[in-house]
């Protein structure tokens, strides 16, 4: 007989490890103990060797579905464990706060993100002998709540928002029993044990209903009942609250637009299974697939024929509608009920009509709301009736998104929010380093944290021009500081002083008095690519994006760079246009189209398409003012300018909606015969006036959008092989928001491919402003190793 003690590093808290490894170790006849701390799982074992070697080599093949091992550690070896002891049977003990060995190394426990309701659970559900009927909050060791309700790991009942709710006998057998899903599941519960449903009205008072004890039939019938009226619903979730209210219903959608204060941002829709999406998406297998995946994201799918008249008020004028799965007990009760209590299961994959509108639930600018308090508080303007239930939402995490057929490691999606389902999980950094805190941007913004080579992005923030907004991103640094165990040894920001999240890392670089890193933000853009997809070396950095303080305290956004992470110089830009008026030509961007024609000397041109404005006037005399109206370099400006033009759109109530309306005008135009229109200039100038003087040609405003993707791919192409052979290499990096265009990137991609020439893009990580804190964590991590390692600026 031997010993071994094992330490199992990676997602291995949360998942059903530890139950997993009792019955592996039970059926190989071993015996011991296993315990979560805060490294990972750590586990003592006795009995011959062939059964050890066994052990070993199936805890990686026959590991739980949702668990992803970095490391195991065999700590026996060398004599270096003092655990030698002999065991009887093998038991599960308590999880420890100290780590139990190498108290040198930083906590490596990695936390769980959450898991939708498995089909084992949703067999219980709508089995009307079975216990937990209709119970909205069933769970096991394999689907649930993870990341929203821990309060500190390791990964316990007790440091959960469940602690407060105590097993009943039934469950506490369960949680006990080897021989059940639930074994050592910490949200186990039941109706008569654990978190309650209940239906309030926009003032706080509960409906006259039974109460939810047992089956939930009462309050679901009501729910139904209520959406097929025609109300809106706030409804708890997991990581917050969704609006919801029936897509089909073109007055209840435009009731929720104007009580939101949203006049054209697309909503996302669930639907029941993708054969009841079919209808209004393209379903392609990679969509199916990334809205099956265990994150169930929002998928960015393009339109059918019939979308727009069947969800007349959702996502008007736009070539894709952001769809999406049910993944929680309680959508799938609707959804049921909706149905008429069908028997079994076969229901579930049967195409369902109903179609629901599923939006984050907040008032405009202000964070996810996530407490039943503040949802009468904030949402009584906006929800006529409230779904709650009293487990608290420690941790608020809104929904992915993410856009299906565009990644570049074989996971066919690229992200664009990265929230519930991903997070926490982290990116792997091409290396180890200090511990970095990056404090991300101004819009869209996520922090990061750095331990060892693990990156641990944080949920979707926000934008940071709300005070509970900026509230919020202050207390979710605390709370994964504390979940991750890091104390950062250096801060990185965004190289604008202004921004909330520059002044805090300023603060915080202060007071822990550690060193502080400024990262020009499209640098960070190109940082973040370069960390997710692993790229080392010196590389051609292309990044499109809004604006971005640059070196030269000008305004940046369409920018050629050459360089490695740590170090990058700009080598070429975008043609400047001009922002009459400043920042407000980012949302009346007619203003940006009549500075682009001013300019130009195409001033009649300009009056007859925009001379109607109350003001243009005095965006005239602004426009022959250059302190009025500084320049930019910015892509994602100049695809509103000719959005402008074109008269696709000339007011903009949501960041990027221009652009979109942009692709969605050219989406359905086949692909034009680039004729060279945009010019690249030695000094590494890109030129777009030349290709304006050609699209005002155009009556039809479609082709003109098709012929403007055409025109600057061909350019872009044309720029990165003309700095490709200056500076000797074939990989080019590509960052920023203008990315999250399909056409751009497959043009792009597809172009410098015939130069045998490598484009890398971001995947899991946005490529949007909520990717930048990787990349600022990654500088930072970069010049503080080659710091170390001696190497000069």
């Amino acid at each position: 007989m031997q010993y071994c003690q094992l330490m199992v590093t990676g997602r291995v808290q949360g998942v059903g490890f530890r139950p997993f490894v009792y019955q592996l170790a039970t059926e190989l006849g071993l015996t011991g103990q296993v315990q979560n701390n805060d490294q990972g799982v750590l586990i003592d074992l006795r009995g011959d060797s062939s059964a050890l070697k066994q052990f070993q080599s199936r805890l990686r093949t026959d590991m739980p579905a949702a668990a992803s091992i970095d490391s195991i550690d065999d700590l026996s070896v060398g004599g270096a464990s003092s655990k030698e002891q002999s065991f009887e049977g093998f038991r599960i003990l308590n999880s420890e706060v100290s780590p139990t060995y190498r108290s040198n190394i930083l906590s490596s426990a990695q936390i769980p993100a959450d898991l939708p309701v498995c089909r084992k659970c949703l067999q219980e559900l709508f089995d009307p002998t079975d216990r937990r009927y209709q119970y909205p909050f069933i769970n096991c060791t394999q689907c649930g709540p993870r990341y929203t309700l821990i309060q500190s790991l390791p990964y316990d009942r007790s440091r959960t928002s469940m602690k407060g709710f105590e097993l009943c006998d039934a469950c506490h057998h369960e949680y006990q029993s080897v021989s059940s899903r639930r074994f050592h599941a910490q949200p186990n519960a039941c109706a008569d044990c654990g978190p309650t449903l209940s239906l309030v009205d926009n003032h706080g008072v509960p409906m006259s209903l039974a109460a939810c004890s047992g089956s939930a039939g009462n309050v679901l019938s009501e729910i139904v009942s209520l959406i097929n009226q025609g109300y809106i619903l706030a409804i708890k979730g997991l990581g917050g609250f969704h609006l919801v209210c029936d897509a089909r219903q073109p007055d209840a959608v435009n009731r929720l637009r104007q009580r939101k204060r949203r006049p054209d941002k697309p909503f996302a829709v669930m639907g029941l299974n993708t054969a009841s999406l079919e209808q209004v998406v393209r379903m392609d297998a990679q969509v199916a697939e990334c809205l099956q995946t265990d994150v169930r994201p929002v998928v960015l799918s393009a339109k059918t024929a019939v979308c727009d008249l069947q969800l007349e008020l959702v996502a008007p004028q736009l070539a894709d509608l952001g769809v999406m799965l049910p993944y929680t007990p309680l959508h799938y009760l609707l959804y049921h009920e909706a149905a008429g209590r069908p028997a079994g299961l076969e229901w579930l994959d049967a195409p369902h009509p109903w179609l629901l509108v599923m939006t984050s639930a907040n008032q405009s600018g202000a964070p996810l709301v996530h407490t039943n308090d503040q949802c009468v508080e904030q949402l009584s303007d906006i929800a006529d009736y409230f779904v709650l239930h009293d487990r608290d939402i420690v941790t608020r995490c809104d929904d992915s998104v993410v856009q299906a057929g565009v990644a570049q490691k074989g996971v066919e999606q690229a992200s664009i929010r990265r929230a519930r389902g991903w997070v926490p999980q982290p990116v792997r950094l091409p290396e180890a380093g200090p511990s970095v805190l990056a404090c991300g941007g101004y819009l869209k913004n996520t922090f990061c944290l750095t331990r060892g080579n693990l990156a641990y992005l944080s949920p979707h923030i926000g934008d940071l021009d709300h005070p509970d907004t900026c509230q919020w991103f202050q207390e979710a640094i605390r709370h994964m500081s504390e979940l991750t165990g890091v104390k950062p040894q250096a801060v990185a920001c965004d190289g604008h002083p202004d921004f909330f999240s520059s002044r805090f890392a300023e603060r915080y670089a202060e007071e822990q008095g550690v060193p502080l890193f400024r990262v020009l933000h499209h640098h960070a853009h190109l940082a973040a690519v370069m960390a997710e997809q692993g790229v080392t070396g010196a590389v051609l950095g292309l990044t499109l994006d809004g604006v971005g303080l640059g070196e030269d305290r000008q305004v940046w956004g369409g920018e050629m760079f050459y360089g490695d992470c740590a170090r990058l110089e700009r080598i070429g830009h975008f043609s400047e246009l001009s922002l009459p008026g400043g920042d407000v030509a980012a949302r009346d961007i007619w203003r940006l189209g009549a500075g682009v024609l001013w300019s130009m000397g195409m001033r009649e041109v300009a009056r007859k398409k925009f001379g109607n404005r109350p003001i243009y006037s005095s965006v005239e005399g602004m426009m022959e003012n250059s302190s009025f109206s500084p320049l930019t370099s910015s892509a994602g400006r100049w695809f509103d300018a000719i959005a402008a033009i074109l008269g696709i759109c000339e007011d903009v109530s949501f960041e990027g909606q221009a652009p979109m309306l942009l692709e969605s005008a050219a989406a359905g135009i086949p692909w034009p015969e680039p004729q060279g229109l945009v010019v690249v200039d030695s000094s590494g100038l890109l030129d777009i006036y030349p290709l304006i003087r050609h699209l005002v040609q155009f009556a039809d405003s479609t082709e003109a959008a098709a012929v403007f993707h055409a025109e600057l791919s061909d350019g872009l192409v044309r720029w990165c092989v003309m700095q490709a052979e200056i500076y000797q290499t074939r990989r080019v990096v590509a960052a920023g928001g203008c990315f999250m265009n399909r056409l751009l990137r497959k043009a792009l991609r597809d172009g410098l491919a015939r130069y045998g020439m490598t484009l890398y893009l971001a995947d899991n990580v946005p490529c949007n402003d909520g990717g930048i804190s990787l990349g600022q964590a990654w500088i930072a991590l970069s010049r503080l190793n080659q710091a170390e390692s001696g190497i000069q600026e």
